[in-house]
């Protein structure tokens, strides 16, 4: 059994994934577009380039992801994806580039759980915890 998260961009999906190719050389293992339904009338209006769903490779772990309903307004509250990295090195330079252009909740630096933890959220406002496991 695994538990995958599943979020909806609302219409920057492929954006999305081209970020998280670049910020955590992630993989897109999957995609479909609404185009590509069978049934002609499946989906938002308008919408047939957008990500009807897709599958993010990051290290082990698959993360879904979609277009949703395309309305421009994704919401994320509530969650956050935990990053474990190997070291302070990786930590640091995963931290940055998922803050870049984002917003960092809290710096990355030592914890008593952890000699590197941070939160920050990316451009698209998914929460990120970066941190080293002892």
């Amino acid at each position: 059994m695994q538990v995958q998260p599943y979020l909806f961009f609302e219409g920057r999906c492929e954006e999305a994934l081209a970020f998280y190719r670049r910020a955590l050389g992630a993989e897109v293992a999957m995609l479909m577009r609404y185009k590509d339904h069978p049934e002609p009338a499946a989906g938002p209006p308008d919408c047939g380039e957008k990500v009807m769903h897709a599958e993010l490779r990051i290290g082990d772990s698959v993360i879904m992801a979609s277009d949703g309903r395309c309305s421009g307004r994704p919401r994320f509250e509530g969650f956050a994806l935990p990053l474990t990295v190997a070291n302070e090195a990786e930590a640091e330079r995963l931290f940055a580039s998922l803050a870049e252009a984002g917003e960092v909740r809290m710096p990355l630096g030592k914890t008593f759980f952890s000699p590197s933890f941070g939160m920050a959220a990316d451009r698209f406002g998914v929460l990120w915890m970066v941190y080293v496991a002892e």
